[in-house]
């Protein structure tokens, strides 16, 4: 039977133990590889593999012997309990050995945990398990988690209970990351609050996200973004030598004016306009972003981004005489001019 993509949280966190078995398929496999760990640790148990309850093979063994993937679904264990035998990247080349594992299956053998990429609609591994009264078969694609499911990988590291703007804080790094990396860095959360009773707080998620820029980076258009001119030229000898590229930069400083162009023009207000930042910020430099965004208001921001796309074509030109970052550092100079409260 088919599996909606939006049940297969549910499904996971409680599989069927009489079922045949489950097929996942999908272009996203690291979403396929989260969801298969967690329908099978939660049918068997985390020794399944200690006591030889869980049996793994490639896809292309089946190509080869046909009869294994039955024999592994009717072997049984010297240790008790459910058993499971996952087959992974299988193509439709292993069909007939699947389709003969579905037929052949009965009540007390092994479940089947199937997972493939790209399956089109015809495939016949794909009509057998949505057409099969026991077994499921779901797609995954790249679709965003459901609060339900942000809330149940919460729940499982430990942190409950969380302030409002924690949760939203922490939904919006949901919706940007991976789902392996926001898992991780969840995990990275309760771990860092193990111990610590006090309310997780945005500054807090800050520090365990992952990086997305650099320092030295940062240093230079904060400080231009709040019209410090006099700290450009010390950073960017610093950025020098370091070996930055000038139309990386360049790019970066487009970037930010973008970004806070987007919170100051957002029709909704700048604290909505924040909201809806992709990757999201938190803690002291979401409030940092707020207040540069205020202090430039849209109309200055429209000339500081016209500034900054005509440096960047400056750059790219071939009559271009000036060192590339030298014309950067008088770009930002000017931003920063800019920006001065009049």
């Amino acid at each position: 039977m088919k599996l909606a993509s939006r049940e297969i949280a549910r499904y996971a966190g409680k599989p069927d133990a009489s079922s045949t078995g489950i097929l996942l398929y999908g272009p996203d496999a690291m979403r396929i590889a989260l969801r298969r760990q967690e329908i099978i640790a939660n049918l068997t148990s985390p020794q399944a593999d200690e006591e030889m309850r869980l049996s793994r093979m490639q896809g292309a063994e089946l190509r080869r012997d046909t009869a294994k993937l039955i024999d592994a679904m009717k072997a049984q264990s010297f240790f008790p309990g459910p058993r499971v035998v996952f087959v992974e990247e299988v193509t439709e080349t292993c069909a007939p050995a699947i389709l003969a594992a579905l037929e052949e299956w009965q009540p007390g053998d092994a479940q089947l945990v199937i997972t493939a990429g790209q399956l089109k609609p015809t495939s016949k591994i794909r009509k057998a398990f949505e057409g099969h009264r026991n077994a499921h078969a779901c797609g995954i694609y790249d679709d965003p988690p459901s609060r339900e499911e942000i809330e149940a990988t919460l729940a499982k590291a430990g942190l409950r209970k969380l302030p409002p703007d924690t949760l939203r804080d922490l939904t919006n790094l949901a919706l940007a990351l991976d789902p392996g990396d926001f898992r991780q860095t969840v995990e990275k959360l309760a771990l860092y609050k193990h111990g610590d009773d006090t309310p997780l707080t945005g500054e807090e998620i800050a520090l365990c996200a992952p990086a997305s820029t650099e320092a030295e980076l940062d240093d230079v258009l904060h400080a231009v973004a709040e019209a410090r001119a006099a700290e450009i030229g010390p950073v960017m000898r610093r950025l020098k030598a370091q070996g930055v590229n000038p139309t990386g930069l360049c790019i970066s400083a487009l970037r930010h004016f973008r970004t806070l162009y987007a919170v100051a023009s957002h029709p909704g207000g700048p604290g909505e306009g924040i909201g809806k930042l992709r990757p999201p910020v938190f803690g002291p430099r979401r409030d940092r972003i707020m207040r540069q965004a205020g202090a430039w208001g849209a109309p200055k921001l429209e000339q500081a981004l016209s500034l900054v796309i005509e440096t960047d074509l400056a750059l790219r030109s071939a009559g271009a005489t000036a060192p590339d970052l030298a014309l950067v550092e008088r770009m930002l100079i000017r931003l920063a001019m800019l920006g001065r409260p009049r």
